[in-house]
């Protein structure tokens, strides 16, 4: 007979992080950064991870003790495995992996974008994801830990005019899924984090700062506009760790479209693909280009 649940040990409990080594890539600063302080709190050896070595040891300066910093391109395979194993030798294991490093592409369609800038999004969105995760796997089964990959409520919205950033979450969530599934039967686990807006640089250079970004931004309807906060987006990682949770979404005003995607995208691409105002749009971004 299949075994369909996942082993007593884990599933349903509570996980705590009290005395847990924690990697969090993308730590540097917004929501890694956030995590990192929330998890120092609750008792775990953090280990902040970012391209930016500074910023790294910067925020693990901020925490104090038991934390640790490595400056390191989540999209280099070989300074990932190497800073997996730096981490192993210094603390003697690995219990929790955070894949959090992203960035956003430049504004284009698909027919104008830079193939180079595709590259660069897939390459630290996804690539980045599986080369932080992949080297960890291992000692994350043998201390039956837990994996959390960032996505983004992107992997499921319309992607026009930034599509490089919702393939490489679309392709994140699948990622998730499927480890989720494969850790199950060795008494580890995974999750898939997604939010909306998060209120961050990254999101003022995209939303805020840039005309066009301010259109598509007025384009969403309530709730799916809420921002919340970088703090917030950590909470909810956070949270998610301690219950070993398969999924966490916030605001959680997403959480109907997420239900119902399937349903709900076959409506809207429609809408979207005939609405005159996101045809103009488009042109707009394509006469930057």
């Amino acid at each position: 007979m299949i075994r369909l649940l996942a082993p007593t040990d884990w599933f349903g409990r509570s996980y705590e992080v009290a005395g847990k080594v924690v990697v969090i890539t993308g730590a540097g600063q917004g929501i890694g950064r956030e995590l990192a302080r929330i998890l120092y709190r609750r008792g775990a050896q953090v280990v902040v991870i970012d391209v930016d070595a500074v910023a790294a040891r910067r925020a693990a300066d901020e925490l104090g003790l038991d934390t640790h910093a490595i400056g390191a391109d989540v999209a280099d395979r070989a300074q990932m495995t190497a800073a997996i194993d730096e981490v192993v030798r210094r603390f003697g294991k690995l219990d929790v992996v955070v894949a959090n490093a992203g960035v956003t592409p430049v504004p284009a369609t698909v027919r104008t974008m830079d193939p180079a800038d595709f590259d660069r999004v897939i390459g630290i969105n996804l690539t980045g994801v599986f080369n932080t995760v992949h080297p960890a796997l291992d000692h994350i089964v043998s201390t039956r830990g837990h994996v959390v990959v960032v996505s983004s409520c992107a992997a499921f919205a319309p992607g026009m005019g930034g599509s490089p950033y919702m393939v490489s979450k679309a392709a994140v969530e699948q990622l998730g899924r499927a480890l989720r599934v494969e850790l199950a039967a060795s008494g580890a686990s995974a999750g898939v984090a997604y939010f909306g807006i998060v209120d961050t640089a990254m999101t003022h250079d995209m939303l805020d700062t840039d005309d066009l970004g301010a259109e598509l931004d007025a384009m969403l309807p309530w709730p799916l506009d809420v921002r919340i906060s970088a703090e917030h987006a950590a909470r909810t990682i956070a949270d998610g760790i301690a219950r070993r949770a398969p999924r966490t979404i916030a605001p959680s005003g997403w959480e109907p479209y997420a239900l119902l995607r399937g349903a709900i995208n076959v409506v809207l691409d429609h809408r979207l693909a005939a609405d005159t105002t996101v045809h103009e749009l488009i042109r707009a971004i394509e006469r930057r280009r």
